[in-house]
């Protein structure tokens, strides 16, 4: 399939393995607002293992205790998820939601296992793995040691390569709302929102509804340098 095939990860495995992992998938829809899964859930057969995101936006998400959710990043077309609960073996430690109406490819655990005997295989999901934890330790280590300003400039450069995609190629449109955003960050919508207006009176950006359109990359990525300076 071309998105999958336009995906760093899976463009990077051996024709023969990812000829294997579709064919041992199953498809699913998802309409709008639909769970892939839920925190929490076990992982067996009818959950699925691991998945592909053939079209649509998956929202992957955090459920606190208290109500309040917090929005770890948006999955778009051709990336894979969900290895984390089948190898550990344990429940999904975030939710899986479709933002629009989404097609996935479920790889069941049982098939996925099989899967993993494979040694191009299992050494591909390592790299997915490594990947994965590389990106969590950068952004756990923005929201402490940089600003404000400078965390919004990384998610949004993070963003333009499709954040999990990791994609080698730049898009100028994020197709993400100031209110996804700003859950995504972790700070208030009127924060992000001044944050955002100093942005576009320097011309890197300039904000439309529903999306961040960046007009200059080089002035976006020296701003979040310039405001390292200035503390």
């Amino acid at each position: 399939m071309n998105v999958f095939a336009d995906n760093p990860w899976f463009k990077a495995l051996p024709p023969a393995e990812a000829e294997a992992l579709l064919a041992a998938t199953t498809p699913r829809h998802l309409a709008a607002g639909e769970f892939l899964y839920q925190q929490g859930d076990a992982v067996n057969a009818s959950t699925g293992g691991f998945f592909g995101l053939v079209s649509g936006l998956l929202k992957l998400c955090v459920l606190h205790p208290d109500g309040n959710e917090a929005i770890l990043t948006i999955i778009e077309p051709g990336n894979w998820i969900g290895e984390v609960a089948v190898l550990e073996g344990a429940p999904r430690t975030n939710t899986a939601i479709a933002a629009i109406d989404t097609d996935v490819l479920v790889v069941s655990p049982d098939k996925f296992s099989q899967l993993m005997q494979r040694p191009a295989f299992s050494q591909a999901v390592a790299r997915l793995l490594a990947m994965r934890v590389r990106l969590a330790s950068g952004l756990v280590g923005d929201s402490v040691l940089q600003s404000t300003h400078e965390r919004i400039v990384r998610r949004l450069v993070l963003l333009a390569h499709g954040d999990m995609t990791e994609s080698t190629e730049l898009r100028s449109v994020i197709s993400t709302s100031q209110d996804t955003l700003a859950m995504m960050l972790g700070i208030s919508r009127p924060t992000l929102s001044k944050e955002l207006q100093v942005l576009v009176k320097q011309g890197a950006i300039a904000v439309r509804y529903g999306r961040i359109e960046i007009l200059d990359m080089a002035l976006l990525q020296q701003s979040a340098q310039v405001s390292s300076r200035k503390a």
